[in-house]
């Protein structure tokens, strides 16, 4: 640099500036005003792609690139599953703020344009002032104005969701050294056919060349969501990638894999024959959705539904999402006893108030429970309740049946009672094992006062934030809703035990997953739906369920798919621990379930998007 340029001012140097202007100006102004519109049209068109072009071009996150060049090193593959892709995430309300002050400059500057339009059209130098800041304004307006409809949503569930927590990969001899409960982060989103009015949208291109565990790895980072599988793979496929996540996912609580659930036809006869079906043609092939992960009791759980009703497991995904959102369920067992209630006959009323009052004394009561623990190495009886009905003795007896059902048991130990009266009173005639006062697949009011099976009631609290952002509602409009519906329009029905949204939807789904009785929903199925406002304005639920009646052993929970699903929930077979511990804590996953269902659902209706939700995604 010469001593001379070093020696000029800034004033010296804008003089020059201006004067090169100026020789600009009479060159521009020798163009024709189509030479004028073209040149202004290619410098806006180069600048705009340039602004675009900056960033990275690929749709697909680099890691999995890499992956690509090194699907034979299983390393590589495993750092890519347990990394996070996702930076921190841009301060996105700066740009509404900045398109409006564009928006405002520009109307500004067109309105100045107009009103001094002759002026500024005469003057060569002012109309291009205009013609550069309009160009300037058509480069942000196209490289930057769109980034400010970024769906908030998927904002606040990247920002606030942590992969790594699901996925880590737990080897054998991590399982059994890992705590007891384990507590995973709510799902990062529900499936869209839960609330209509916030479907997502994928950023993702075509994946179909990405391996397996590319895809895994896109679902486990939050790049992809679980219910957007069928929509980018072969539907197929889909479920078999879905399988491998879910696995993984599982690994991390201790629980049994989905190699036992098939996801093609297949159906072992042999095990069918004599347990559980005759004259055997066939099989019927239900889909199998998994909810979770739902904070229960302090650790997270997976509960499968098998169903054909389109939106209902992802609706309950978007209950357990919101429970899971705060401290997450709590459940407890209130009482445990299934019941079998034989019918007797005596010769006379009094006769048969006599054979009432004998069972009612308590030294008696201990000969009865003697004879009926002598057929069983688990069941104990816990009550004798008679009920009499003119020359009719109803003798509902309760017995606690461990961690199967207990209907064979309770069943086999009523027969060695009765042969126990018959010692005692002769003449006493047995009409009928089972004489309904059980009261067995049949709505009763018996068993929604003194309960069957495992007697349950859970509840969560929800925050006002969570009701309003993951329900799409509000804690005063929901809490309206139950109350006009479950309670006033259940009690103007006359129902019994029908205080709820829909809880047989829930607890039919969880049965056929397990291997229950899907008949016993009639009873398993009465509840109690109950919704508050805190004094902090934040909403508490709960639902009490008199009558659940499942097992872990025996029945269908042996059959092959059955028993994976059980296996999923940490509690297939006997517990070796405590008898009745395995089926107690089925009773709380399925009541836990039915929480997040009738929260998602009474949220719809409060929101009314219950009809959009199933027009749009329940029909092909």
């Amino acid at each position: 640099m010469s001593s001379a340029d070093t020696a000029m001012t800034w004033g010296m140097r804008l003089d020059v500036f201006l004067s090169q202007m100026d020789s600009t100006m009479v060159s521009i102004d020798n163009l024709s005003s189509t030479q004028l519109y073209g040149l202004i049209v290619l410098v806006t068109g180069v600048i705009s792609f340039s602004i675009l072009g900056f960033g990275p071009k690929d749709e697909l996150p680099a890691a999995v690139t890499n992956n690509n060049s090194n699907n034979n090193n299983n390393n590589n593959k495993k750092k890519i599953v347990g990394s996070n892709y996702n930076n921190k995430e841009p301060k996105w309300f700066v740009l509404r703020y900045l398109n409006y002050v564009a928006v405002a400059a520009f109307v500004a500057s067109v309105a100045m344009f107009g009103w001094n339009a002759q002026a500024i059209l005469k003057d060569t130098s002012s109309l291009l002032k205009f013609l550069m800041g309009w160009c300037v304004f058509l480069c942000y307006f196209l490289g930057f104005f769109g980034i400010s409809f970024v769906d908030p949503d998927d904002i606040v569930e990247s920002s606030n969701t942590s992969p790594n927590a699901t996925t880590t990969t737990t080897t054998p001899a991590a399982a059994a050294s890992k705590p007891k409960k384990v507590v995973l982060p709510p799902a990062p989103s529900a499936p869209v056919c839960s609330d209509p009015v916030s479907k997502t949208r994928s950023k993702l291109g075509d994946i179909n060349h990405l391996s397996d565990e590319e895809v895994v790895a896109l679902v486990l980072n939050n790049q992809l969501k679980d219910h957007q599988l069928e929509s980018k793979l072969n539907p197929d496929r889909a479920v078999v990638v879905r399988r491998q996540i879910v696995a993984q996912k599982l690994a991390t609580l201790g629980c049994g894999g989905l190699d036992n659930l098939p996801c093609q036809p297949s159906l072992d006869y042999s095990k069918v024959h004599g347990a559980n079906c005759e004259v055997v043609v066939g099989y019927i092939p239900i889909p199998v959705g998994m909810v979770g992960p739902l904070t229960l009791n302090g650790e997270s759980v997976y509960i499968p539904m098998a169903t054909t009703e389109g939106c209902l497991v992802a609706s309950t995904q978007r209950g357990a999402k919101a429970i899971s959102s705060g401290a997450g369920a709590t459940c407890t067992i209130l009482k445990d006893g299934i019941t079998r209630a034989p019918c007797l006959r005596l010769p006379s009323a009094q006769q048969a108030a006599q054979l009432a009052k004998w069972c009612m004394d308590e030294n008696n009561f201990k000969k009865l429970k003697k004879a009926f623990e002598s057929t069983t190495s688990f069941g104990k009886l816990l009550k004798a309740q008679p009920t009499v009905a003119g020359r009719n003795v109803y003798l509902r007896l309760v017995c606690f049946s461990g961690d199967a059902m207990g209907m064979n048991m309770v069943s086999k130990g009523s027969l060695a009672a009765i042969d126990l009266l018959r010692s005692h009173f002769p003449q006493v005639e047995l009409i009928a094992l089972s004489g309904n006062m059980c009261t067995d697949k049949k709505a009763a009011a018996t068993n929604w006062l003194e309960g069957r099976g495992k007697s349950v009631v859970v509840e969560a609290t929800i925050s006002k934030q969570v009701v309003e952002t993951t329900l799409k509602t509000t804690v005063a409009a929901i809490v309206d809703t139950n109350l006009q519906k479950n309670l006033v329009g259940s009690a103007m029905a006359g129902t019994l035990g029908g205080y709820n949204a829909h809880a047989s939807n829930i607890v039919t789904a969880v049965f056929l997953a397990t291997g229950q009785d899907p008949a016993q929903n009639v009873e398993s199925s009465q509840c109690i739906t109950l919704l508050e406002e805190t004094k902090e304005g934040d909403l508490w639920m709960s639902c009490t369920m008199p009558a659940l009646e499942v097992g872990t052993v025996g029945g269908g929970t042996s059959l092959k798919a059955q028993r994976a699903c059980l296996e999923c929930m940490g509690v297939a077979g006997g517990s070796r621990e405590e008898p009745g511990k395995n089926a107690q804590k089925l009773a709380t996953m399925v009541a836990a379930a039915t929480l997040a269902g009738e929260l998602s659902l009474l949220a719809a209706l409060a929101a009314n998007t219950l009809v959009a939700a199933h027009m749009k995604h329940n029909r092909k």
